[in-house]
């Protein structure tokens, strides 16, 4: 029998929580282009909240950290629709 251990465990039920809260941002972004709000700006706002509720859970040096690895993920790839030839 294979034993999981606590942190697996616990990174599972944060992964789950992540896709749940994903899942509700998306059904939001949907819900406002739906009603006429033009997606751009739904998406810098969304940005805007995001970032300042980060600043509010972990700080301002914590935030801008995580911030400077998004150039390298973003050209990666890794939030693009359509993947690359």
């Amino acid at each position: 029998m294979t034993r999981v251990s606590p942190v697996l465990i616990d990174d599972l039920s944060a992964n789950a929580h992540r896709h749940t809260a994903l899942g509700y941002v998306s059904d939001a972004f949907a819900e406002a282009l739906l009603d006429g709000v033009d997606g751009a700006n739904f998406a810098y706002a969304a940005l805007y909240t995001a970032f300042r509720e980060l600043v509010g859970e972990f700080g301002e040096d914590a935030v801008a950290q995580f911030v400077e690895g998004l150039p390298d993920r973003i050209r990666a790839g890794q939030f693009s629709i359509l993947k690359k030839h």
